[in-house]
């Protein structure tokens, strides 16, 4: 049974309306937690608990500030930030800028909320093939995305060194319900879907997709962020969130195609020119968070892909049947 809602800190999520901060709402919500979503924009489906219109980049450190003490929020999770669509510009603003705006209204209140941040693993960049990646293994990003959120995760670890209670979660590439439609996987979910509703056999054009990555379940990841909430004075200031083991993009559209039960046709086609990937080889070394925090993923990767599939072929249904 739920502790009552007295009981439970009081949450506000920065990037609630997105992929995962969508799901860090609805379990936070089962959960019993007060919580509050900030974000530029109010989605056009409601979200659970409250929610404050502000833009964390251009609007003042003092605003946001007096919104977390007027609901007395006792740990902010930032979700927020970004890749997709943005210019470099727009980039540093989503993903640095907002993090020293959000820290500077921490430091400007009486008794500051824990922050919980959700890093990437798109900082470590380059690693050889068969090396666990742990937090203090050097970083080297080379897409833009991931050197401006190592700049945002230094900045935060320099505030803990100055006294702020927070975290940074470091996330492996994230599968489920809600995936990106622009994503490898929300793009095949909606070739497959499509198929299906037209009955027909998909037709799938693929780079070789040989590199291999972490991938983890999105409520396993979610599950990581509610073991966050609690101040924990022994861990570091930065944790690897993922399963622990690399597999290649191939294998998780292979899984794709084998839960959706939608014939596919695969063509391979080389990938363009100067657009491999940033790593062939990414996997994280998880075993700090698991001391810390006590988390480890339970979930498999065909688990994360038949939520993933289920929440795409509904939300396809749903578009064929509206007026």
């Amino acid at each position: 049974m739920a502790a009552s809602s007295s009981a439970l800190p009081r949450i506000a999520v920065l990037g609630g309306t997105g992929f995962i901060g969508r799901t860090i709402l609805d379990t936070l919500a089962g959960r019993g937690h007060h919580l509050l979503t900030i974000a530029r924009k109010e989605p056009a489906t409601p979200l659970p608990g409250d929610f404050a219109r502000l833009d964390l980049t251009l609007d003042p450190p003092a605003a946001l500030a007096g919104l977390l003490a007027e609901h007395r929020i006792d740990v902010v999770v930032n979700a927020a930030g970004g890749m997709w669509g943005l210019t470099d510009e727009q980039m540093v603003g989503a993903n640095v800028g907002m993090v020293a705006q959000l820290l500077e209204a921490l430091r400007s209140m009486t008794a500051a909320p824990r922050l919980v941040h959700l890093g990437t693993v798109h900082e470590y960049g380059l690693c050889p093939i068969g090396v666990s990646l742990a937090e203090d293994s050097e970083p080297h990003p080379s897409m833009v995305y991931g050197q401006l959120k190592l700049q945002a995760t230094e900045l935060i670890a320099e505030a803990v060194r100055g006294g702020l209670d927070a975290v940074v979660l470091r996330l492996g590439n994230v599968v489920g319900a809600g995936q990106p439609s622009h994503s490898l996987l929300g793009v095949m979910a909606g070739k497959l879907a499509a198929a299906r509703a037209a009955g027909e056999s998909a037709q799938l054009s693929l780079a070789p997709l040989t590199a291999q990555r972490d991938f983890v379940d999105l409520q396993d990841t979610v599950d990581a962020i509610v073991a966050a909430l609690a101040p924990a004075p022994q861990a570091p200031p930065v944790l690897n969130v993922g399963l622990g083991r690399a597999s290649s993009a191939r294998e998780l559209v292979d899984l794709l195609i084998e839960v959706s039960e939608v014939p596919a046709e695969i063509t391979e086609v080389p990938a363009p020119e100067g657009s491999g990937p940033e790593t062939e080889w990414q996997q994280l070394d998880i075993t700090a968070i698991t001391k810390a925090l006590g988390w480890e993923p339970k979930r498999s990767l065909k688990e994360a892909v038949t939520a993933l599939w289920a929440a795409a072929s509904a939300t396809d249904a749903a578009g064929s049947t509206a007026p």
